[in-house]
């Protein structure tokens, strides 16, 4: 038996529910896929060509319907939408009769909390946040539904529901991280910093590394290939080690090197210059931080960052 209660008597338990996904799209097409592997029956919706895609592939056979009609049928509603359509769809869902007392409803939103499932609780329904801390792309097959997700779900629930959202996070093969309603912001904004920049900084690399290649007679060589180890390794220690794995010119005082980066990108793209620029000085706070940069050694590394700094204000300033 499941830890889930029915929709009609409290306390009672249902050994197969019926989930149903408002929006297969990247993340909602994994879990739909996921839950179905583990033998519960699904439907979903999906609106565009690309999550219609996604369904054919991923959930043959699979029932798409309308977001309302999902809903009507879920005994366990999971919204896949976009954060700041939540509120939104779940207030329609409510308006439109399709969210009753005792369903359990549970969105993916890492920002958000219970807070933006008011509507469906208000008319008895059971909230659950529940969020994947994972990057999906929308590959075919990506994340295969018999290897689980293998990731932690900021998870955020009133003590009745724990035991489902542990229930779900066991069927989805996760790892359990409970959040405060009013530190969902501050966790969503963790990951994001953590993964979508990286995803940025890494491009920005890629970039200069083609351009160093171009102006050097070796276009062939592929930037992924320079960075995949240094990068691995450096995650790797990062994880592990916190800012003892710290290494570079900013954490061993090389004042001179760091003007030398920023003389050479003083003309690169102006947001690769204000990245290099910004962390630079975000790594001078930390390593002085922990002990491994002298008060002097900081303060010479912050005025050369500063002084680039002007310098690309006055060249835009001259531009305009």
């Amino acid at each position: 038996m499941v830890p889930v209660r029915g929709t009609g008597t409290k306390g009672t338990t249902m050994q197969r529910p019926l989930v149903g996904v408002v929006g297969a799209g990247r993340v909602g097409s994994v879990i739909a896929a996921r839950l179905r592997h583990q033998g519960l029956d699904v439907v979903v919706s999906a609106r565009s060509a690309a999550s219609r895609l996604r369904v054919e592939t991923s959930l043959p056979g699979v029932g798409v319907l309308a977001p309302v009609d999902v809903a009507r049928q879920a005994d366990v509603l999971v919204l896949t939408v976009p954060d700041d359509e939540l509120v939104r769809v779940t207030e329609e869902l409510v308006a439109a009769g399709a969210i009753r007392a005792g369903q359990l409803v549970v969105h993916t939103s890492g920002r958000h909390g219970l807070a933006a499932l008011e509507a469906a609780t208000r008319v008895g329904a059971r909230g659950l946040a529940l969020h994947p801390a994972m990057t999906f792309t929308g590959a075919p097959g990506e994340l295969g539904a018999d290897a689980g997700l293998g990731c932690v779900f900021g998870l955020t629930a009133e003590p009745a529901e724990r035991p489902a959202a542990a229930w779900l996070v066991e069927l989805l093969g996760g790892t359990e991280m409970w959040i405060d309603e009013d530190q969902r912001v501050t966790y969503h904004a963790a990951l994001a910093h953590g993964a979508n920049h990286l995803v940025t900084l890494v491009a920005q690399a890629q970039d200069l590394l083609r351009s160093v290649a171009a102006a050097s007679g070796t276009p062939g060589v592929d930037p992924a290939d320079v960075l995949r180890p240094l990068l691995t390794a450096a995650l790797n220690n990062a994880l592990q080690l916190g800012d003892a794995a710290l290494t570079g010119p900013v954490v061993r005082g090389d004042v001179t090197t760091v003007r030398a980066h920023a003389d050479a990108l003083a003309h690169a793209p102006a947001d690769t210059r204000d990245s290099y620029l910004a962390l630079a000085r975000a790594t001078t706070r930390r390593a002085q931080a922990d002990g491994r940069l002298d008060a002097d050694t900081s303060r010479q590394v912050r005025q050369v960052l500063r002084e680039a700094e002007w310098d690309a204000l006055a060249e835009t300033a001259l531009r305009v």
